[in-house]
């Protein structure tokens, strides 16, 4: 496959894809598959922390679903995402098929069921727990999962769970976090949100991010988390360690209404998601439109995209997330006015 006329950052060129990987760059004397003149191609974003969308939550068992939505929405690979739910739920959600077509499953995030019963946000407080490590490996395919460190027995769990871990739905102080991050820990999950706030002299878990240079997931929907604060943990984690997310629910991309998630009700109005006490419960939007938010903030482009791709495919050490030889040929064609014109999967056009 050849895309031809593709605005990269560093100029319009071709793009030549075999075996589901990029080949070549340059500008070819052959003709193109795709023509991309007047767009820009960049690399399929990698949604790290997604609980549904279209309709459809990770617990459902139709995961297909929500691949096939995605990826002709620009994700092309995404992690899915749990509710805290109990242990027999969760492992039968971490043991359903994988979808064969649409964005890449790259594994499991699961998001509780040990967090903070303080934070515990849009999660169902019948379920939260201490971790449980005998109880984490009957979970099968888990990347990443995020907990609170204060917890009894979480700094244990850190140390010898087999995925990454993020901090998050925490009530807990700096010195605690960077005790976390000093056991294993990498990550902050949906920074601002769900945990303590970073003042002068306790700096939370924020505090400690910036310290140990962690990885720092960000809502960029313009409603959990303010320009100012995205412009501040912007400027001061870098386009290396933030990680766009959409933090999407199952009624994302719905119209306004009632739907359950999670076992919880949540209202959709006008593209807000929320509890019944208006407690907000996840994110209405596809990860594209959180890179538009950013740069509609004042980031550059190409660094908003970075933390949609790059930056998490690094995170997970992903051959992904950059147009460039050798990597893999997940690309996305994009308007100006950031609508998805064509999507490249493994090298193959999706439909």
């Amino acid at each position: 496959m050849i895309i031809k006329n593709a605005r990269l950052q560093n100029g319009i060129f071709d793009i030549e894809i075999k075996d589901g990987k990029i080949s070549d760059i340059g500008n070819f004397d052959k003709e193109g598959d795709i023509n991309a003149e007047g767009k820009r191609a960049i690399p399929g974003l990698i949604d790290t922390h997604i609980h549904g969308y279209a309709g459809v939550d990770t617990s459902d068992g139709n995961l297909s679903v929500i691949s096939r939505a995605l990826a002709l929405d620009g994700t092309t690979s995404f992690f899915p995402t749990t509710m805290t739910d109990s242990v027999e739920n969760l492992i039968k959600t971490t043991n359903q098929p994988l979808p064969e077509s649409g964005a890449n499953v790259v594994g499991y995030h699961l998001e509780g069921p040990y967090i903070s019963t303080k934070k515990k946000g849009a999660q169902n407080e019948a379920f939260i727990k201490s971790p449980d490590l005998d109880e984490f490996k009957k979970f099968n395919n888990v990347s990443v999962i995020s907990l609170a460190p204060e917890l009894d027995g979480a700094i244990e769990f850190i140390e010898n769970c087999a995925c990454r871990v993020s901090i998050g739905h925490t009530d807990c102080d700096c010195e605690t976090a960077i005790k976390a991050i000093e056991a294993g820990a990498d990550g902050l999950t949906h920074t601002f949100n769900a945990m303590p706030p970073l003042l002068h002299r306790a700096p939370g878990p924020i505090g400690a991010a910036a310290e140990k240079e962690i990885y720092t997931e960000l809502i960029c929907d313009g409603r959990h988390v303010s320009k100012a604060a995205v412009l501040a943990l912007y400027k001061m984690m870098g386009s290396d360690k933030v990680i766009l997310i959409s933090d999407a629910i199952r009624p994302a991309g719905l119209p306004n209404g009632r739907y359950d998630s999670g076992g919880l009700t949540v209202i959709m109005n006008d593209g807000a998601l929320t509890l019944e006490d208006g407690t907000l419960a996840g994110g209405s939007q596809p990860l594209l439109q959180c890179v538009k938010t950013a740069v509609s903030f004042g980031i550059d482009f190409y660094e908003a995209v970075k933390m949609a791709s790059e930056t998490p495919a690094k995170r997970f050490n992903l051959n992904k997330g950059k147009i460039e030889k050798g990597y893999d040929a997940d690309i996305v064609i994009i308007n100006d006015n950031f609508s998805v014109s064509d999507v490249i999967i493994g090298g193959k056009l999706y439909k």
